[in-house]
């Protein structure tokens, strides 16, 4: 058993944790560790909408020129894509790249048009970046197994069995920067649109809060899979739902519960939801207390408890709270309700 914050981020810790030093967790769970020269990492959102049922011309050239570029020098440690059809019922595909050197982000988007740029700009699709440059003092991460998913992709290997899991505020004792600071947001958001373009960019707050959370039933089969499909994920979906409808209320900016796909579109036994949160208490608040999560926690309970040793689900998470100055958000041609949109005055929560 190991701690969950590395050797090299662990300091004397202001904030007690919430579990004390002899709690042995009831299963293993692991977390990423990075190089100690990695300290500061990029998460980048590029998603793209559109109403019809098939994607426009527009859309088939933008992501096949991503696609393209992806690969070229600087181009992202690790990327995946995935689709969705949000709220209002517009198709989205999102495309999630990950850097461990923002350096080679900004030579990446330097050489590149930006992805809500004018070339972009149609009444056929709306375009979105979502992009948060990290520390790694303010992320964690957490997988049932030994395959890394997300930004942990681009870690140099998973730790050994950590002891903080399994009981709630975990994510905050796993988080480096929790041991001294209580990340509470502060301020108020940033909002610029261009009437002659219509881009609207946002920076929103200190100490902003994202998770992405994921699920793998690829080696599932018979009963498991059965059990998963029909009984677990119907009540995931609906936690999804309720944040995307009606999680504004208690703190969820905006949610997206999406299946991860190949390149032309197939998916794969792969999902995850993720969400932009007014703070790192509010996700926590959800977590504990919420008819929708507590729902959710029982029917994985269930799950675990009738699978035993021999589930093959495979399941993560990263948790990351965000400085005011590490955060931009841009949206081109985009539905008020678009991610972080609904922050902007003329939107707002439906």
């Amino acid at each position: 058993m190991e701690p969950a914050i590395p050797a090299h981020l662990a300091v004397p810790r202001v904030n007690p944790p919430r579990k004390s030093a002899s709690f042995r967790p009831p299963y293993p769970s692991f977390s990423a560790r990075f190089d100690t020269a990695v300290e500061q990492v990029v998460m980048a959102y590029l998603g793209v909408q559109y109403a019809t049922p098939e994607p426009p011309a527009l859309v088939t050239a933008a992501l096949c020129e991503l696609l393209v570029s992806v690969d070229e020098a600087d181009g992202p440690e690790h990327r995946d894509q995935a689709r969705y059809v949000d709220e209002a019922g517009y198709h989205t595909i999102l495309n999630t790249l990950y850097w461990t050197n923002p350096e080679d982000f900004d030579r990446w988007c330097g050489r590149h048009a930006s992805w809500t740029g004018p070339q972009h700009s149609s009444t056929a699709a709306g375009f979105f970046s979502e992009v948060v440059r990290p520390t790694t003092r303010r992320f964690e991460t957490l997988f049932s197994s030994d395959r890394a998913e997300g930004v942990s992709v681009a870690s140099e290997r998973l730790s050994g069995e950590i002891q903080e899991h399994g009981y709630w505020g975990g994510a905050r004792d796993r988080m480096p920067l929790a041991q001294t600071d209580g990340l509470d947001p502060s301020g108020t958001p940033s909002i610029e649109a261009d009437p002659g373009t219509g881009l609207v960019t946002i920076r929103p707050h200190e100490n902003l809060c994202l998770i992405r959370s994921g699920q793998e039933w690829t080696e599932t089969d018979g009963d498991e899979r059965r059990m998963y499909l029909n009984e677990v994920e119907p009540v995931l979906r609906a936690g999804m739902d309720f944040l995307r409808d009606d999680g504004f209320e208690i703190g969820c900016y905006a949610n997206r519960y999406v299946r991860v796909t190949t390149d032309d579109g197939t998916e794969v036994d792969k999902s995850f939801g993720m969400s932009w949160w007014r703070s790192l208490e509010d996700l926590e608040t959800w977590s504990e207390s919420h008819p929708t999560h507590v729902a959710i926690f029982r029917a994985a309970l269930k799950y675990l408890s009738t699978m035993g040793a021999d589930a093959r689900l495979r399941l993560y998470h990263e948790v990351t709270v965000v400085e005011a100055g590490q955060q931009e958000f841009r949206y081109l041609g985009c539905h008020d309700q678009t991610g972080l949109l609904r922050l902007h005055p003329t939107s707002g929560p439906s």
